[in-house]
């Protein structure tokens, strides 16, 4: 949901002497844990673009419009985690991508340093298509979807239903209760609402919460409680040792979501699998279970009968 930094300050339970170490986790502003899609802007030469299916908008930096001189557009609402705010926006003639156009859109201007990327995709560039994201070749691919793709026994297939173009999972549980999740490709850890955190705070399941704040790429900050959960299921698929920030997040009201349980499903999660595929055209997100020979003693990701 447009990139994010969190800075985690101190540990719950940690003891007051020495003073905590500060922490900073990227979310999706660091280059090397997120993976990009060529694109042409306006005919222009191919740049590499990350992909946020967790946004509305896509986005464009600043510099790449000036050197485009790409037309200014209207002045615009931008919503992200922490929050919405009015930036200025540029027309985008068109993009192509995987051999396919998006036709003219208006598109927020960013600064590219916090960015960290020429531009990101928005949910309004990939309506038609499908999102596959390779992590065992490290790849992420963007094509047509015209009709469901082929299903192997390695594959744990979710259906999901449409909310302002957004693809919410139903069959999900958090620590055993029902989760309604978006899968989140712009941030690099998870963000559940608040509604999640009473719900467990009421069932007596609270993990233990450290304060952080979480910084979006147009400054606003948010403050937040992050813990690790040990149990997260999607469909049939069970993943433990999740990290995950709480926060009253902008993205929850917009998708009716606020009070609701509901999980942003971050990239750190995704990672956990050798392939995953968000198919917007058909409502299904596909999750390949990696080799039992790649998992590691801190996360488990299983099949469940």
């Amino acid at each position: 949901m447009l990139a994010l930094i969190l800075s985690l300050a101190v540990a719950a339970g940690a003891p007051e002497t020495p003073p905590p170490v500060e922490q900073n986790v990227a979310l999706g502003t660091d280059r090397t844990d997120r993976m990009t899609v060529p694109v042409s802007v306006a005919g222009s030469e191919e740049m590499p673009f990350v992909i946020d299916t967790g946004a509305e908008r896509t986005v464009i930096s600043r510099q790449l419009a000036a050197r485009l001189n790409l037309p200014k557009g209207p002045v615009r609402n931008l919503m992200t985690v922490t929050g919405s705010g009015k930036v200025d926006t540029v027309i985008v003639p068109s993009l192509e991508l995987s051999g396919s156009k998006v036709r003219e859109i208006e598109a927020p201007a960013l600064d590219e340093a916090h960015l960290g990327a020429h531009g990101m995709l928005g949910i309004d560039s990939l309506q038609s298509r499908r999102v596959t994201i390779d992590f065992k070749k490290n790849e992420m691919k963007v094509v047509p979807s015209r009709r469901p793709e082929d299903t192997d026994p390695e594959t744990i297939v979710v259906t999901a239903r449409n909310r302002f173009g957004q693809l919410i999972l139903v069959d999900s549980r958090f620590l055993g209760e029902k989760v309604q999740v978006i899968i989140d490709t712009g941030a690099q850890t998870s963000i559940g609402n608040m509604a999640l955190l009473q719900r467990l705070t009421r069932r007596k399941k609270t993990p233990n919460l450290a304060s952080v704040t979480l910084t979006s790429v147009t400054g606003q900050t948010l403050q937040a409680q992050f813990a690790q959960i040990d149990r997260i299921q999607i469909g049939g698929v069970d993943m433990n040792n999740i990290p995950v920030a709480f926060a009253d997040a902008e993205p929850f009201k917009r998708f009716g979501l606020a009070n609701k349980p509901a999980l942003l499903l971050g990239m750190d999660a995704l990672r956990l699998f050798q392939r995953v595929s968000v198919d917007f055209a058909n409502k299904q997100v596909r999750f390949i279970l990696p080799d039992l020979s790649e998992l590691n003693a801190r996360t488990l990701v299983a099949a469940l009968d």
